[in-house]
Order: C-alpha cells, then structure tokens, then sequence
C-alpha cells in the first residue's frame, strides 16, 4: 500500500514522523510512505502517484487529470479545513473518498480573534510606537477607551469559533451579539441573535469569524463600514474576500472605524513593503497564524492521517468528515 504525502515547499510540515508514525500502526509496517515537495512539474507528480492509494495534501489542485494518472486511489485526505481544490464531482465518479479536517483549530482561533480585540481597545500598538519610536512615556498618546465591561461585542458567523468567541467575551463581562442566518439562537449562553443592520448600530466591537461562501464575498465594503454607527473597531479572522480591502482602507482614513486586526488579506503573498495597511498605529497585520500552535499542527496531524486509516480499514464512521457522495 502506498501513500503520497505533498504539498508545496511552503506548506509542507516541518516534520512528518507524527504522519508516518499514524499511518504505519494503522495500516502495517509493509507501507510505502512518499513524502514529495510539489512543484507544478505535472509529469514528475505522475510518476509519483501513479500507484498511490492515498493523497494526503492541502493545497496541490487534484483534478480530473490527475486522477486519472492514479487508477488505484482510493482516499484523498485533505490536511485542511476546505476541499475546493479537490474536484469533487470527479472524485464522486471514480469513488474516491474526499476528507478534509472538519475542524482542529477553533481554540487558537478564537484565542487569536480576542487578543486581538485586546491589542486595539487598549491601543497596545499606540504606546509600543511611542515607546519605541519616540522614546516617549505618555499614557495619554492616545484617547482611552471604555472598559471591556461597558462594550458590545458583535460576532458575524457563530459557528465554533463564533460561538468560542462569545463565550471567552463573556468570560469578560462584555455584551454579545452576532449575526448568523444559517444558526438558531444559542440556549447555552447568553448572545442575543441580530440583524446585520442591527450589529453594526450597537457593537464596539466587530469581528468576523464566518466561513467563506456564496453568500459574504465583499461583505464588508464601503456601505457596511459607514453603517457602524459607533466606529467599531474590526477584526478579520475569517477570509480576506469577505473585506474589500480598498473599502478597509478607506473607512480606517476616514475614521468610520477606530482599527482593525486582520490576519487574512486578499493576496496570501501581499506586497507588504508598499501594503497601504502597513505602519498603522490602529491596524494589526498577522500572516494567517490564528490557527498556529503546537497543539494545532498536531490535531491537523492526527485527524488527517487517521482519515487515511480509518478510510482504508473499511471505517469509514470513524472518518471525521466524509464530504464525498457515491
């Protein structure tokens, strides 16, 4: 049995013994285990997984064509959250399972999303600045802000990291609210569901934590941005298509907002040394490292490496998302 490991050089793990080590006491010691840094030579890849049973890879397209250079696989295990680089409807017609990571990060994310709420309402990067820049001790640089306790938070998309979100903004005293049309109202905790218009009337805070789809591309721009009657300020843990960024910009010049921390940006390779975003006092830049832990890499590991196992053992209910359909 074989299984190919790959992914561009970037993306690939620092390690990949914890894999190895997963896929050999599930599935035998008589494994061939191929870990193969992907670089678009499409020939070379073919000569790679022409008898692989399973793909594990996050970012390597796999197509119709590049199926059809593998007879025997049986699993593309995905070492992600998303799947949009598998072709699915190809997939479903050779009867290849397609298993992506439902989820491993949630903790790190939310995590993320509040010290970086943190970071803007105690203007951390404002006296850091000053400090470091001005040699200045000045606790009144900038104009403080009302306790956390006196805040509203607004959450857009309470999924587990939203819904993780509110609960450690609770834990804080601050009020929640989040807007979600495809979530009923949580009886667990206490966050009252709103209207988008509702949201950007009454937070001081707002956050996007949704899932990227149909639904929200552009969904922060211009006219939202000005409809946040209290010049909230804005956090960015979800996808960088969801903000139109020239809108970003524009709002924070105008000061419909008071700042803004985003981990994602339209461009995943961004020209940061002529990025309009960068050098902002009221602005957090992060490279998409909200998921990024110890803990993290591993679950990501371990769920991907076990799909592989289970899939393959005939246990496929053990698998932690399934999204193949035949």
């Amino acid at each position: 049995m074989k299984i190919v490991i790959t992914d561009y050089a970037e993306s690939m793990m620092p390690s990949h013994d914890y894999e190895k080590e997963i896929l050999k006491n599930g599935l035998g010691d008589d494994l061939d285990i191929v870990v193969y840094e992907y670089t678009d030579n499409k020939e070379e890849f073919y000569q790679v997984i022409k008898d692989a049973d399973a793909i594990l890879t996050a970012f390597v397209k796999i197509d119709e064509d590049i199926m059809d250079h593998v007879p025997a696989l049986k699993i593309i295990s995905m070492n992600a959250t998303g799947y949009d680089n598998v072709d699915l409807a190809a997939a479903n017609e050779r009867h290849i399972g397609v298993c992506p990571v439902g989820e491993y990060c949630t903790k790190d994310v939310a995590e993320f999303t509040i010290t970086m709420m943190l970071a803007l309402v105690k203007n951390l990067k404002y006296y850091q600045n000053d400090i470091d820049q001005h040699h200045l001790w000045r606790y009144d640089y900038v104009a403080p802000n009302k306790r956390l306790s006196e805040m509203t938070i607004g959450i857009f998309g309470l999924g587990k990291i939203g819904k993780t979100v509110a609960k450690k903004a609770l834990g804080l005293d601050m009020t929640v609210i989040a807007c979600d049309p495809f979530i009923e109202a949580p009886t667990d905790i206490n966050v009252k569901m709103v209207s988008k218009q509702e949201l950007f009337e009454k937070a001081d805070v707002i956050t996007n934590n949704m899932n990227l789809n149909e639904t929200n591309y552009a969904y922060f721009n211009l006219d939202a941005f000005n409809a946040m009657s209290k010049k909230p300020y804005f956090v960015n843990m979800g996808r960088g298509a969801s903000v139109v960024e020239t809108d970003l910009i524009e709002a924070l010049d105008k000061g419909f907002i008071k700042g803004a921390a985003v981990d994602v940006l339209k461009d995943e390779t961004p020209d940061l040394e002529h990025h309009p975003l960068v050098n902002r006092e009221n602005v957090y830049i992060t490279p998409h490292a909200a998921f990024y832990s110890v803990s993290s890499l591993k679950d990501l590991q371990r769920i991907s490496t076990e799909n592989i196992v289970n899939y393959l053992t005939g246990h496929k209910e053990k698998v932690f998302k399934l999204v193949s359909e035949f």
